[in-house]
């Protein structure tokens, strides 16, 4: 993985105002998943997956929305290395993102 910031441009000054929130209830969600994982509470992991598919588009982060469903998959699977992946995938887009307005 790169260490490369990845810049979003958001022109909506109120998702603007939402956004660090957004990133922080995913940066929460990554412990939330890591405990699924060791649980293999692979419902939590779908459902999350599913709501990060939903959302992140919305909020002008794609790569969340690609993750998420990738993960909801991975979840329905029971395919652990796969779920391993894509929130390791979820942590490195999280710690390189950065948002400016436009």
């Amino acid at each position: 993985m790169t260490h490369e910031k990845i810049i979003i441009a958001i022109d909506d000054e109120d998702i603007l105002e939402l956004i660090p929130d957004y990133l922080a209830d995913r940066r929460n969600e990554v412990k939330v998943m890591l405990d699924a994982v060791t649980q293999k509470d692979f419902e939590t992991l779908q459902s999350l997956g599913h709501q990060m598919k939903g959302s992140g588009g919305g909020y002008g982060f794609d790569s969340i929305t690609v993750i998420g469903g990738q993960l909801e998959s991975a979840a329905k699977a029971q395919d652990l290395p796969a779920i391993e992946q894509e929130i390791a995938n979820l942590r490195d887009y999280l710690e390189r993102v950065e948002v400016v307005g436009k």
